[in-house]
């Protein structure tokens, strides 16, 4: 797995690269993580998220969903540490990487299948 760099400042986000692996991996659709405010309500991160999900849909004419990631970083944090035993310099260097295995686990989890249409 290979986390691709985004500097929305610069907007630079990575659709060069993920087109690459839309090709050789015959991707059929993207799940994203959705950044939603403890209160379930939809923040400044996760409209970046969804605008994201709509440069991926326009790009790629492929389906995109969403699921919840609150608590991820959390969650991929505390398994490196209680079963792992992973230093804090190697968890900053494979948190997101873990964060990102969860998140699509708890969409495969929920029944999650690809829409037919971008959300």
């Amino acid at each position: 797995m290979e986390i691709i760099p985004i500097d929305e400042g610069q907007h630079q986000f990575g659709l060069d690269r993920v087109a690459e692996l839309v090709d050789q991996y015959a991707v059929t659709g993207f799940v994203l993580g959705l950044p939603k405010n403890m209160n379930n309500s939809i923040g400044e991160r996760a409209e970046k998220s969804q605008a994201y999900g709509q440069y991926l849909t326009d790009r790629f004419h492929l389906p995109v969903d969403f699921i919840d990631e609150r608590l991820t970083t959390v969650q991929a944090d505390r398994m490196l540490i209680e079963r792992a035993d992973v230093s804090r310099k190697k968890r900053k260097k494979v948190i997101d990487k873990v964060a990102a295995v969860l998140i699509l686990q708890n969409y495969l989890d929920a029944g999650g299948k690809l829409t037919k249409t971008a959300q």
